[in-house]
């Protein structure tokens, strides 16, 4: 249940649906989106340059 709201969270489908009567709170979910997908890139590339050195 927790991994099917993440993946819910972070679908970029989701993103681009009704709009919020409160902008600030959609904004706010934009960037919070915009950052965890940064982090996960981040993650990816340190795990490449790991694999990259070994």
């Amino acid at each position: 249940m927790f991994w099917k709201r993440v993946l819910y969270y972070l679908n970029p489908a989701t993103m681009f649906k009704a709009p919020d009567p409160n902008m600030s709170l959609r904004f706010m979910h934009g960037i919070n989106r915009i950052s965890v997908f940064v982090f996960l890139f981040c993650l990816i590339v340190m795990v490449v340059r790991a694999c990259g050195r070994a």
